[in-house]
Order: structure tokens, then C-alpha cells, then sequence
């Protein structure tokens, strides 16, 4: 059967979860009314209660499916056949979406996921980004909060700098600002990651440019002793940076787009990115550097794994709605171009609300990007792809939906 001729266009499997029901209600309230979508997960009352809650949001739109589904080969290659593309928020991913992406891979489907689990992607890259490419199923994962602003952000400084300039972008030095609560999915991620990978294998799948698909033979921009020791560096237009603990999954998705996009050649031979949290002073930058190198010596003893485990949120569980809307996320990035006069370029991505609002809009969004633009969808062919590989017409569509998103160069007189 062609995917054209499939039974739903979309299906959202875990609606039922903390991230699973804010991508339900953006898809309600926003995507188009003739949408043919289902929510998918284990229990049938639980996911006609997500129905129940969100048919309010928009009431004269198409009833969507439901389809019960556990996570078994025989189930899971059964919903793959019966969409186009499939969002799937169960996490964590390393425990439970594996065989969600081989159905995928294997029917031609297309996939979206919001994990920020380095070592598990890493891992389906090398499993099934050809069998993908082969039936053209286009499998995006990392597409929530981790890691699309980061990646969108670096695009569209290289971009900026490539149509105005005609040169390649040297470097991206990014800047987080955020105020969120995490889920018990995010911690239970967290704590999860060391227990079910060797450190070999963590620590290869973290090695700069290793989830590139062409090698990239430039070395590393060099990083002064001071910041090396006190993890505080301070950059012009961007304040005070420390070390940031979520930077990891950005990185190595930036670096996947660099490979993706023209073999490195579109951002530039000698691009590199990074990334860090701002803060009020040098004070506080060396205060968080301490407590996240402190805080990775405590994750990698099993006994407090344990503990935290008793403490935190449940899957499916986070902060309430009310908290929620006190949340932000604000990037900002500084390209410097790779010419003699060191042009630099500014660019700022802001969100005002839950991040897991957020992280359910990109999915949402991006899903009916690749559904309905023709010219987008051409473009993708398959494979495991990254958010950046979506373009400006992704950028466009955030941003009529409440992203703040600007981009520009410092230099007014180009």
C-alpha cells in the first residue's frame, strides 16, 4: 500500500504522557481540521480520557483515532502500516523506543521523537539510517526543546552568513537562559542512561563529530586555561557563559547537520559550535560548573542513582500547568564568518511558557511540514535526518505560532 493511501496521516504514540498531551492539544487547536490523526498507547480508557480533555480545544474539527498498541514487533509494525508518519513520545527512549524506530525504518514511516538521549541516537543512526534511507522514511529524532532551537539557531546564522556574505561560518558560540522544572521522563532519562550503557559506549557516541556523516578534520578552536579550570569564559553581546548540562545532545545534532548539509561544505570546512548556560557573574558561572562536575561524579555511583530515583517525578508526571507558564527558554548565538573580517552575525530564539509546550509545538509543527509541503518533504528523502534539515519553512511556521526568532548581522554596513 502507498503511504498516500494509509489510514491515518498521523499517529501520536503516548498521548497520554506529560509531553504526549501538550503535542495533542497544539495538534488540536492548531494543525489543520482535516487531518486525519490518531493517539496511540497501551490503555484504551486512558487515551479516550486524553481525547475527552482536548475536544474542547477545537470541537467542530475530525474526531482522531484511537489505537491500542503495545510496544511488541507485531503491534508496532501494525501502526507503522497504518500512517504516514508517526510522533512517539514514550520515553525513556533507551528502554522502550528502539523497536519504534525499526518499524518505522522498516514500513516506510515517517518519525519524530523529542529524546535527548546521545547514546541511543547515536545507536539508531548506525542500525537504521540506511534501511530509512532505502524505503524513504524520514526519522527525525531530537526534535523537542533538545535539540531544534539549538540546531534552527545555528542553521540560521550559516544561512544568514552564506546568503550575505557568500562565505562559511567559522564558529557559533550559543548562550541558554532558562527557568523550567524537569518531568519524571527527563529525570528518569537521566538516571537511566548509566545503567543501561557501558561507559565505552557512552563515551564514543559523545566524541565531537561522531554522529557526523562525513569526518571533519579541523581542530577544535582552542579554549583558554581559565575557562578550562573555572568553566567560565565571557564574550561580548553574550555575558557571563558557564558550563551547560544539556549542551551535549545540541552539539553533536549541530554537528550531524553540519554532514548532512552539503558534506560540511554549506556551514563550512572549519565550522565548530558550542554551548553554554549565561549567569548573573563570574561568581555564580564557577558555582554551576562546580555543582555539574560534582553532579556527574554522583550520577556515576549506582546507590544514589537509586535514591534519586525515589525522589523524583514519575514518568507522565511534572510540574502543573499554572508553574508551567512561568517557564522561558531564551538562546542567543554569535557566528563569526570565515573571511578575513571576522564579520559576526546575532541571533536570538525566545519561548515564553512550559518547554514542554514548546517541545509539543515543534513536534506538531514539524509533523505537518513533512506531511502537507510537498517541496519540503522532496527535499528530506530519508534517512535519520536532524530539525535544521527542515529549513526555513520550519522556522516560518514556529513563528507564527509564537516563537520569537531573529537573526541579523552586526556589521550594519552589510
Amino acid at each position: 500500500m502507498s503511504t498516500l493511501q494509509r489510514e491515518y496521516e498521523l499517529v501520536l504514540l503516548g498521548a497520554t504522557g506529560y509531553t504526549g498531551k501538550y503535542c495533542a492539544e497544539h495538534i488540536v487547536a492548531h494543525l489543520p481540521t482535516d487531518l486525519k490523526w490518531a493517539v496511540a498507547g497501551r490503555s484504551a480508557p486512558k487515551l479516550s480520557s486524553v481525547l475527552d480533555e482536548i475536544k474542547p480545544l477545537n470541537p467542530d474539527r475530525l474526531h482522531p483515532g484511537l489505537e491500542v498498541a503495545s510496544l511488541t514487533p507485531e503491534d508496532l509494525n501494525a501502526l507503522a502500516r497504518k500512517t504516514r508518519l508517526l510522533i512517539n513520545t514514550i520515553g525513556p527512549y533507551h528502554r522502550y523506543s528502539t523497536p519504534v524506530v525499526e518499524a518505522c525504518a522498516n514500513n516506510g514511516t515517517h518519525y519524530l521523537d523529542v529524546t535527548g538521549e546521545t547514546p541511543w541516537v547515536w545507536e539508531i543512526i548506525k542500525k537504521y539510517d540506511q534501511t530509512a534511507k532505502s524505503n524513504n522514511a524520514t526519522i527525525i529524532p531530537e526534535i523537542g526543546v533538545e535539540s531544534a532551537p539549538s540546531d534552527l539557531l545555528a542553521f540560521s546564522l550559516a544561512s544568514l552568513i552564506r546568503e550575505k556574505l557568500s562565505a562559511g561560518t567559522r564558529e557559533v558560540v550559543a548562550s541558554v537562559q532558562l527557568k523550567s522544572q524537569a518531568s519524571g521522563g527527563t529525570l528518569a532519562t537521566v538516571l537511566g542512561i548509566l545503567d543501561h550503557y557501558s561507559l565505552r559506549h557512552i563515551s564514543d557516541s559523545s566524541k565531537a563529530w561522531a554522529m557526523s556523516p562525513v569526518p571533519h578534520t579541523e581542530p577544535t578552536l582552542s579554549i583558554s586555561l581559565a575557562t578550562k579550570i573555572f568553566g567560565v569564559r565571557s564574550i561580548a553581546d553574550l555575558g557571563v557563559l558557564t558550563t551547560n548540562l544539556g549542551s551535549g545532545p545540541n552539539v553533536a545534532i549541530v554537528q550531524r547537520t553540519w554532514g548532512l548539509l552539503d558534506q560540511g561544505n554549506f556551514y563550512g570546512q572549519h565550522f565548530q559550535y558550542s554551548e553554554y548556560m549565561r549567569v548573573r557573574n563570574l561568581f555564580v558561572g564557577f558555582a554551576v560548573h562546580l555543582a555539574i562536575a560534582f553532579g556527574k561524579v554522583a550520577l556515576s555511583i549506582p546507590p544514589i542513582r537509586w535514591l534519586l530515583k525515589k525522589c523524583v517525578y514519575k514518568p507522565g508526571e511534572g510540574p502543573t500547568k499554572e508553574a508551567a507558564k512561568r517557564s522561558f527558554i531564551e538562546y542567543r548565538a554569535i557566528a563569526t564568518a570565515d573571511t578575513q573580517s571576522r564579520t559576526r552575525a546575532f541571533a536570538r530564539v525566545r519561548w515564553n511558557g512550559s518547554l514542554y509546550s514548546l517541545t509539543g509545538v515543534l513536534l506538531a509543527e514539524a509533523a505537518i511540514l513533512v506531511l502537507r509541503d510537498r517541496a519540503t518533504a522532496k527535499n528530506l528523502g530519508g534517512g535519520l535526518l536532524t530539525p535544521a534539515m527542515l529549513g526555513q519553512p520550519f522556522i516560518d511556521r514556529l513563528k507564527r505560532v509564537g516563537l520569537i526568532f531573529e537573526t541579523y548581522i552586526m556589521d550594519s554596513s552589510i
